[in-house]
């Protein structure tokens, strides 16, 4: 039995992880599914199961240290053992900085402990038992985690303070036969652009990015899972992504105006 812990289970990349998971590995596949939807989170359930995978719903507030040591043991005393933790869980924010009033900055701060926070309490908790079974962890950051996009101030800081938090656990956990995995997906076509936050903390109900070229949820999992099984450092899912890193070093204006050029014109700086 192979158990995965995968946070942001109820939509998106996470629950298409979740059957991709079950479709793979059938009835030796064990995930828990977190997330604060219950409601998805059965549903998401229902679909796994149909595909053979066992599977225990979790609701879980990834921004509340103890949900998310519940969540490793609760997982424990259920499986007996954690060979995976896919920190997925994650909220997005478009704002530029200049809009966002005093009052309303605490946003900022509780971005950060989804995003961020969420995932160190998880990893912190199922440490121990991914060293016994010399597992994954799997980081879902973004390109806003790798080079800084406007408008996206909150939510660049969180995904490079994941990037940092998860390339020092990486160097950390070598000798211990625990592999680390930092995702960096685009745009891709999920839920969390129109849930992401405005300059108010509310739900802006639309993407401030470009979606012509957007990627599929099905390839995104499928890159991730991937990048997980053959224990990569770093999963940089487009063309535009891998060189903008890089150029990123030599031209950083270039960078600059590529990310710039991403956003749609009424939400450009002015």
């Amino acid at each position: 039995m192979n158990t995965t812990i995968i946070t942001g289970a109820s939509d998106g990349i996470g629950a298409e992880m979740a059957r991709q998971l079950a479709r793979q590995h059938g009835g030796k596949a064990a995930l828990v599914l977190a997330a604060r939807n219950v409601e998805l989170l059965h549903a998401v359930a229902a679909q796994c199961q149909a595909l053979g995978a066992q599977t225990l719903v979790m609701p879980t507030d990834v921004s509340i240290e103890a949900q998310c040591r519940a969540l490793v043991d609760q997982t424990m005393q259920r499986f007996g053992r954690v060979d995976a933790l896919i920190n997925n869980a994650g909220i997005s924010a478009q704002a530029l900085f200049s809009d966002v009033k005093a009052e309303d900055l605490g946003w900022y701060e509780q971005l950060m402990r989804i995003n961020l926070w969420g995932s160190v309490w998880c990893a912190h908790a199922a440490l121990p038992h991914l060293k016994a079974s010399q597992g994954h962890i799997v980081a879902v950051s973004s390109l806003a985690g790798l080079v800084g996009v406007p408008g996206r101030t909150a939510y660049s800081a969180s995904k490079f303070a994941m990037t940092g938090f998860f390339e020092a656990l990486r160097t950390e956990l070598r000798g211990a036969g625990v592999s680390v995995t930092t995702a960096y997906p685009g745009v891709v076509l999920t839920n969390i652009r129109s849930r992401g936050l405005n300059a108010a903390g509310q739900a802006a109900g639309s993407s401030g990015l470009k979606e012509d070229n957007a990627m599929t949820v099905e390839e995104c999992a499928r890159l991730i899972l991937e990048g997980m099984a053959k224990r990569e450092r770093e999963v940089v899912m487009t063309t535009k992504g891998k060189l903008g890193r890089f150029i990123k070093l030599l031209l950083p204006g270039v960078v600059e105006k590529m990310a710039l050029a991403a956003l749609k014109d009424h939400v450009k700086p002015q």
